[in-house]
């Protein structure tokens, strides 16, 4: 089955990836609408960029993100950093305010699958995440991708990052479900599935261990996650890449094709605890 869209329906498909990206990030946190924008916030994790932070911004005027960005600090003051997250909705005034605020940008490359993966399926054991010895096992794999993403970036260790990253996820499951890909009943990988909003799905967190790469493990996942969104009801399916990183290659390849960009906009307070 297909679910291919006409050239006129591209913006559509956009909006529409753009707007389950947004909700996924969003799960697990309070969330609420104040000043033109949606405010996502965890008080329990205020070092997690994607647990605190704005988006859906529609204040335009001059008194508009004066209100804004006043109740933001109010909003956040829990936390050592302000995230804004920005895409081709969002006013352009708002996006210059925010440079002139000395406001870093790091895109984040929003991909959509319409019709079926190119790549054949390899047979690989998947499981589902479940048990709290499954949750150890995420646990290990998820401290191994943290230090791994320190050492690309070249970033001091942060290991309460790593560990809050590891709890957020929790969070998200249900309605996220997460799996393992596994050799010999052992857990080398894992990615994520969520059948989504208004029948776009999203497949998210792909981490494959180091030593284990190359052997069908990450395909055999995004196959079977995939298969889960589309089981759920969902007929587009949205992947999201680090644009610096290599792994939107193997999408590509796949058949999942770049629709947009969304932009966060970070500002790091200089307070001894520092946020990710």
């Amino acid at each position: 089955m297909t679910y291919a869209a006409a050239p006129e329906q591209y913006t559509e498909i956009a909006f529409r990836a753009l707007d389950v990206d947004a909700a996924n990030l969003a799960l697990g946190h309070e969330t609420f609408e104040a000043c033109g924008a949606t405010f996502v916030r965890n008080r329990a994790y205020p070092l997690i960029y994607d647990a605190n932070h704005v988006a859906a911004i529609s204040a335009s005027t001059p008194e508009e993100i004066d209100r804004l960005l006043a109740r933001v600090e109010r909003e956040y003051d829990h936390t050592a950093h302000r995230e804004f997250g920005i895409d081709f909705r969002t006013p352009p005034a708002f996006v210059a305010r925010l440079l002139l605020e000395g406001f870093e940008r790091r895109d984040s490359l929003v991909m959509v699958l319409n019709g079926e993966l190119r790549a054949r399926p390899p047979d690989i054991e998947i499981r589902r995440v479940q048990t709290e010895d499954d949750w150890r096992d995420y646990a290990a794999l998820r401290e191994l991708d943290w230090r791994e993403h320190e050492r690309r970036i070249k970033k001091a260790p942060e290991p309460a990052v790593g560990e809050s990253l590891y709890s957020v996820a929790r969070l998200k499951q249900p309605p996220v479900q997460y799996w393992f890909a596994c050799l010999k009943g052992r857990p080398l990988a894992y990615f994520n599935s969520w059948a989504g909003i208004d029948g776009v799905g999203q497949v998210e967190d792909l981490f494959t261990h180091p030593k284990f790469r190359h052997r069908g493990l990450a395909t055999a996942l995004i196959h079977h996650c995939v298969r889960e969104c589309r089981h759920n009801g969902a007929g587009p399916v949205v992947i999201v890449a680090d644009p610096t990183d290599t792994p939107k290659q193997m999408y590509a390849a796949m058949g999942f094709r770049p629709i947009a960009v969304y932009s966060h906009y970070l500002k790091r307070l200089p307070k001894t605890q520092r946020s990710r």
